[in-house]
């Protein structure tokens, strides 16, 4: 296949204007870009008054100025393309393994949108070229670590640049190869960057939003399965749906908390292993099992409000300076610092680790013979089967791991380049962390779906609600019912993809 007809058969998305939804698809599978007239009209007016402010004489930072401490440096004409070529390569400094393919095309489709408003000084011809790495599936290989998100991501940015000027590594297909190698594969040339062009490539907070991004997104198919392992631990330990009556929630005030509670109360409705103890004795059950609405709405608010504020860093234009067209000006200014994005994966970081937090403590129940009523560790003949004894054990090294890695991120700051940049927020590791986490969080969340359907299936011939046998049939199409003793890993990993893939996501009614 031509890759002009793999490019057409790929989901376009505008870079006018991106949802989160159309930020989720470029995450998941690989996409086109639409870049309409109007925005290469503005691409065009930028560069020119990129051109008419060096043939003025005018001092521009970054254009014909040094950079950081050197700012006061005036470059000759001469060596303006010199000095973008250098910067790209002197910035190329990162370390670490690479960034997954998902991660770079989410890069690539931010930077793109960033520089397509035409606020960066760049030539049609340079973001032409970061579409056709795009639609093309050629990835810059770039290391995870090296910038403190301040000013922009530089490093990781600088290599992602590199591969545009035929130096470093691209990745197509799973093969990794020179960026020589992979420009000629898509009939490219290397770029010989203009006055501006290096600073646009190299500013901005694109690495840190597409990290936070792909946790955020892994975080909320996490988090819609975490609602529904709680509504079967609820059914399987025979609890009581009455704390999720609207009539507390109403009182309350909190939207997240109102709306977890009504999702858990659909979740459960129809049970008939809920209405042959409706009558029992017990008056209350444990927080883990009766405050799911207080914790998980309180979650559910947190990463809500870290998707809106990095909905709107996505659409911002965030290099350094920023050129005004229409004013003939080129301001200076920080909008590569990116606190906002910091403070967002700090939030989203929290949700994580408390996530797992209640789905570790419903499991502990449930493998506990004398809070559940239900056969010790979930195994008939414990004793000679330990069960669920060290699944749990995993589920709670998790969890103490997540609570190690939620530390604040962006209250550190260390200051570089001489003392000019003399706060950053560390915003890139603060979100590269979490996809770590939410990986870690879907463990628990799976381990606890495995006792759960496990508890559930102790109380045959009586069935949950329709929406979570749903949930269990999903489960055992690939994980059976633990008889005896096995090999646990595979189950737990098999669970853990479940959860993962928001299938269980798609069951809950938010």
């Amino acid at each position: 296949m031509s890759a002009a007809h793999a490019a057409q058969r790929r989901t376009a998305i505008r870079t006018d204007s991106f949802s989160l939804a159309s930020l989720r698809t470029a995450h998941s599978q690989p996409v086109a870009v639409t870049l309409s007239r109007a925005q290469m009209a503005r691409v065009r007016r930028s560069a020119a008054t990129v051109d008419r402010m060096i043939a003025r004489g005018n001092a521009v930072y970054g254009v014909n100025t040094g950079f950081g401490l050197l700012a006061q440096t005036r470059i000759p004409a001469g060596q303006l393309a010199a000095l973008q070529r250098n910067l790209v390569l002197s910035h190329s400094a990162g370390v670490g393994a690479y960034l997954s393919d998902a991660v770079v095309r989410l890069v690539l489709v931010l930077k793109i949108g960033s520089l397509a408003q035409g606020f960066s000084g760049i030539r049609p011809q340079t973001l032409l070229a970061l579409t056709r790495l795009l639609e093309t599936e050629t990835y810059p290989c770039i290391p995870g670590k090296g910038s403190v998100g301040a000013s922009g991501d530089l490093a990781p940015l600088a290599h992602l640049a590199a591969a545009l000027l035929g130096v470093g590594q691209v990745r197509c297909a799973g093969r990794i190869m020179p960026a020589t190698q992979g420009l000629r594969r898509i009939g490219l040339e290397p770029l010989q960057l203009a006055p501006k062009e290096g600073l646009a490539l190299l500013n901005g907070t694109q690495v840190s939003t597409a990290l936070a991004l792909a946790g955020l997104f892994a975080l909320q198919d996490v988090f819609g399965a975490a609602l529904v392992t709680g509504a079967l631990s609820v059914d399987a330990l025979k609890g009581s749906d009455v704390p999720f009556d609207d009539r507390i929630h109403v009182l309350r005030r909190q939207p997240g908390q109102r709306r977890v509670a009504r999702a858990l109360q659909r979740l459960l409705a129809g049970s008939r292993i809920r209405a042959s103890h409706l009558t029992c004795e017990r008056v209350q059950d444990p927080y883990s099992l009766r405050c799911q609405p207080q914790v998980m709405g309180a979650c559910l608010d947190l990463i809500e409000s870290a998707g809106q504020t990095l909905a709107r860093e996505a659409n911002s234009v965030t290099d350094n300076p920023l050129v005004f067209a229409a004013d003939g000006e080129v301001l200076s200014g920080g909008n590569f610092h990116a606190e906002p994005v910091a403070f967002a994966a700090d939030q989203l970081a929290l949700a994580a680790a408390e996530i797992g937090s209640l789905s570790e403590r419903r499991t502990a129940i449930l493998i506990d013979p004398k809070m559940s009523g239900l056969p010790a560790f979930l195994v008939a003949e414990s004793g000679v089967n330990s069960g669920f004894m060290v699944p749990q054990v995993t589920a709670a090294a998790l969890v103490a791991e997540n609570k190690t890695l939620a530390a604040p991120a962006s209250v550190d700051s260390i200051p570089t380049s001489a003392g000019q940049e003399d706060h950053v927020s560390m915003a890139t590791h603060g979100a590269r962390r979490l996809l770590e986490m939410a990986a870690n969080a879907a463990s628990v969340v799976a381990i606890e779906l495995l006792a759960a359907a496990q508890g559930i299936e102790f109380h045959r011939p009586l069935t949950s609600s329709r929406p979570l046998e749903t949930a269990l049939r999903k489960l055992r199409r690939t994980v059976p019912r633990y008889d005896r003793d096995r090999f646990f890993a595979p189950d737990i990993a098999a669970a853990a993809a479940l959860v993962s893939s928001g299938e269980l996501r798609e069951l809950v009614d938010l």
